[in-house]
């Protein structure tokens, strides 16, 4: 009975970051990301996830005030381990912070944190975010040694970077998918072994969710740029909504 309570128990965090990249790129308020999480709150996300990159290219210092004072859902807000981002979450103390590399030039986040070659950097980051009462993730690749090195950090969550099978799987390269989805599997597995809870996220489609939410291990996952996308077509409410059947259909035993 306990594992079947652990299986259904997978959470949806809602990334609400392109809905500001859209009011941005025409200036104003509209679309408000602020709307957005209420109408994840009712179509049933379990969290509202924001990334506060360091050139403000979408969610904005305002949101995030907003977002923590007016939203009851948990808010996981995404950063770079920079002293202006700790500042920032430590001035607001979200629920949670994930840390994820950041370059200005990239489109989107590519790829996972380095926390082997980063835990000199990492480790103040994440003792001062943790002593601050905010839960720490770290955003890594499916890899064995990045798993190891979060222990080691001391983050009690890992978020699993599933790009690479994303991209794979929409490509039609099965054999390649089912090697990447092994990597998940493994890493998801030596992490949960070692303690940590374990999250996965980035690129996840209505196509895609279905074996990533089927790992036992996974606890939440976080999604976001699909979501938007599809909203366009049957609105916001109805594409979580869907999101959130085909997560909780993949995790039925």
């Amino acid at each position: 009975m306990a594992e079947l309570d652990r299986r259904r128990k997978l959470r949806l965090g809602v990334n609400i970051d392109h809905v500001a990249t859209i009011r941005n790129a025409r200036g104003g308020d509209r679309p408000d990301p602020l709307r957005a999480a209420h109408l994840a709150a009712e179509a049933g996300a379990d969290g509202i996830t924001a990334h506060l990159r360091e050139d403000r290219r979408h969610i904005r210092d305002e949101d995030i005030r907003r977002l923590m004072s007016e939203i009851d859902l948990p808010l996981n807000l995404e950063m770079a381990a920079t002293e202006e981002m700790l500042d920032i979450a430590l001035r607001h103390k979200p629920h949670a912070c994930c840390l994820v590399p950041e370059r200005r030039s990239e489109r989107t986040t590519e790829g996972g944190l380095d926390a082997v070659g980063g835990r000199t950097r990492l480790a103040p980051v994440v003792a001062r975010l943790g002593g601050a009462g905010i839960r720490v993730s770290l955003f890594i690749e499916p890899d064995v040694a990045q798993i190891d090195a979060a222990v080691k950090l001391g983050a009690p969550v890992v978020e699993l970077h599933t790009g690479r099978y994303c991209d794979l799987l929409a490509a039609g390269e099965e054999r390649l998918t089912a090697i990447e989805l092994q990597r998940i599997r493994e890493a998801a597995r030596r992490g949960a072994d070692a303690g940590l809870e374990i999250h996965a996220g980035h690129g996840l489609a209505y196509e895609s969710v279905g074996p990533i939410a089927r790992m036992a291990e996974i606890r939440e996952l976080n999604i976001g740029h699909f979501l938007i996308g599809e909203a366009i077509f049957v609105g916001l409410a109805a594409a979580i909504a869907e999101m959130r059947l085909r997560m909780d259909e993949a995790r039925e035993p």
